[in-house]
């Protein structure tokens, strides 16, 4: 749809270079004789506001109609109309694409079940972070999910399923082989190492279904207290302090910090009361 002054214009133009009357221009384009002799009071001004709203877009691009109108009426204290500015800033074709999101169709998550009683289902799961000199590192986590308790923190820069297998081992050792362990759709996880090594030891595996992390909660509340009790609040100089410093918050977590899903009791005085 072409609009009023693009008409008008076109008009001005018959009239000029077609020798055409006005009435006949104004008949051809549709428009009244008034409209065609209208002179806009206030162009000087909307070239002001076309020159800032050119400016504003280029200084910061990601900025949208909203905030360079709020930028002109309550930093630099210009009082025109929002609906005048958005007129203008149509016209400048400045307006961003935004970009349609993609509405994945997912199953139902399953309800989390609670384990009735120890190793009947451990959940394991990765985190990132970084040392003081930017360089990255990984930290396996392990717990059982029945009283919460801390079974492993690994760390190292790398952490592929031979690593996860192995420390999946030395926890067994000592504490025994649980019937099914929860994990996310990693590769360390559904790897056909690991996934033979679960077969050999006769462990199932329960993976979540995708884009539904609520359904490994007990081990991504887990690493949610792991960051913000310690990780978060030190700077690391290499993994192997990261380790130390790991394994002595573990016992701490174990043993004397309250655990509030547990009504306020450590993940080990848990395990006592089910003794």
């Amino acid at each position: 749809m072409v609009k009023p002054a693009r008409r008008r214009e076109l008009a001005h133009k018959a009239v000029t270079e077609r020798s055409l009357s006005i009435r006949l221009a104004c008949r051809a384009f549709n428009i009244s004789e008034r409209c065609y002799r209208y002179h806009p009071k206030l162009s000087g001004e909307n070239e002001e506001i076309a020159d800032w709203l050119l400016r504003l877009t280029q200084w910061q691009r990601n900025w949208g109609f909203g905030l360079c109108f709020l930028y002109l009426r309550n930093v630099k204290g210009y009082g025109w109309n929002h609906k005048r500015v958005y007129r203008i800033y149509r016209e400048l074709e400045l307006n961003l694409r935004i970009k349609p999101k993609k509405r994945i169709v997912r199953d139902k998550p399953e309800a989390l079940t609670e384990p009735s009683r120890l190793n009947d289902t451990w959940s394991m799961d990765f985190m990132h972070h970084e040392l003081e000199n930017g360089r990255s590192f990984r930290l396996l986590n392990i717990n059982d999910d029945y009283n919460r308790e801390a079974l492993a923190i690994e760390v190292d820069s790398s952490l592929p399923s031979e690593r996860t297998i192995r420390a999946l081992e030395q926890v067994i050792e000592w504490r025994g082989k649980p019937k099914r362990i929860r994990c996310d759709n990693g590769p360390e996880y559904i790897s056909t190492l690991t996934q033979a090594w679960a077969k050999r030891n006769g462990i199932e595996l329960l993976y979540t279904q995708p884009g539904n992390p609520q359904q490994n909660a007990y081990i991504e509340r887990y690493n949610r207290t792991v960051r913000y009790d310690w990780l978060n609040q030190n700077l690391w100089e290499s993994v192997a302090q990261v380790q130390d410093f790991a394994t002595q918050w573990m016992w701490l977590y174990n043993h004397e910090r309250p655990n509030m899903a547990l009504g306020g009791i450590p993940p080990k005085q848990r395990s006592a009361m089910a003794a």
